[in-house]
């Protein structure tokens, strides 16, 4: 039996982030949504008005016996830009900011050491700037956000900015 485990994360869009995560090997499932804002029930258009305090997220279900959190981490890092504040390239406000909502507190203890370790390294050009905060609420997007891009690669925002970012990582590795 596989031992299924939860990690939510936020990194610019939750479209692209979604499936760079749903490509890796042990990951499950994905659902993108909302967390670490006030507002009860927020709705995308909620989110994009930047008043709620949300970050698009996503939540990742993946199997411990094949994947590991530190993993998923890591891989964090690699996805998107983790120094740019309340943003991701053209896409900007307080809904893209970089984060990690941890579960538990072996959880907050490897995204701490690893966001140390990489400011400490210097791996970056400038400090990160990803919060690391305990998970409170996460809230499901709308239906069609899930696997938006899976489901809408043609559309010109999946096309020439997911896309390229995706060949960019899966046929470098």
């Amino acid at each position: 039996m596989s031992t299924i485990q939860k990690a939510l994360i936020a990194a610019g869009c939750f479209w692209g982030i979604e499936e760079f995560y749903r490509k890796i090997n042990g990951v499950k499932k994905t659902t993108v949504g909302y967390s670490g804002g006030n507002l009860i029930n927020p709705t995308y258009q909620d989110v994009c008005n930047g008043n709620t305090g949300h970050a698009e997220v996503v939540l990742i279900h993946f199997i411990a016996e094949k994947i590991s959190y530190d993993t998923i981490i890591d891989n964090f890092w690699k996805c998107h830009d983790p120094t740019q504040l309340n943003r991701q390239g053209f896409d900007i406000g307080t809904q893209y900011r970089s984060a990690i909502f941890f579960i538990d507190n072996k959880q907050e203890s490897l995204a701490i050491k690893f966001k140390k370790s990489l400011d400490d390294s210097n791996a970056f050009p400038s400090p990160i700037i990803t919060e690391i905060t305990k998970l409170d609420v996460f809230y499901d997007a709308e239906e069609y956000h899930q696997d938006y891009y899976k489901n809408n690669q043609n559309q010109p925002y999946c096309k020439f900015v997911i896309k390229p970012k995706l060949d960019k990582f899966f046929n470098n590795n």
